[in-house]
């Protein structure tokens, strides 16, 4: 597969987004530390979201900020996952993929991100990393104007996509 990349660089997959989502579960305080812990790590303002439907025994209310997340592109997602990925030992599950190459993984702690130091008034927080694998000539499906399709030849594949990931980044596939 490097080969047929290196022959053709319209074949050669790429990081399209990188995002990071912390979900509190509650409102007020817990929101505003995950998105400074969010905007430590990343360098961009987080965005928040609502709660979709009430749940009583829960605590939550329909409308209710619970979560924050920020969408990485280009160089910033690449490094952020340069940053990421030695906190799962560079390994990642082939269940982690889904069938179009992209993948999910979590991480327990904030704190075991290299560079990171633990505040006590902050505390800890989980994150979810989902990683968006695109080709070049993605953007026909997507655009505003004259979306068209995209050829299943061209369509990026689940053993491509691990390919790309250890050759790119460094990251074991178990």
């Amino acid at each position: 597969m490097l080969k047929r990349w290196k022959e053709n660089p319209m074949l050669k997959p790429k990081i399209e987004k990188v995002v990071v989502n912390i979900s509190v579960g509650k409102s007020g305080e817990p929101v505003e530390k995950a998105s400074k812990v969010l905007k430590d790590l990343t360098g961009q303002n987080p965005c928040k979201r609502k709660a979709k439907q009430t749940i009583r025994d829960f605590g939550i209310r329909k409308g209710e900020p619970i979560a924050c997340i920020v969408t990485l592109r280009k160089q910033k997602a690449t490094d952020f996952l340069k940053k990421v990925l030695p906190v799962v030992e560079n390994r990642i599950s082939e269940n982690c993929f889904d069938k179009y190459g992209n993948f999910s993984f979590g991480i327990k702690e904030h704190i075991e991100i290299p560079g990171v130091k633990y505040e006590p008034e902050i505390g800890i927080f989980g994150m979810n990393v989902c990683v968006s694998l695109s080709r070049p000539g993605y953007r026909v499906k997507k655009r505003r104007r004259e979306k068209g399709k995209i050829g299943s030849k061209h369509m990026l594949t689940l053993e491509e996509a691990m390919v790309f990931v250890k050759d790119a980044l460094g990251v074991e596939v178990i």
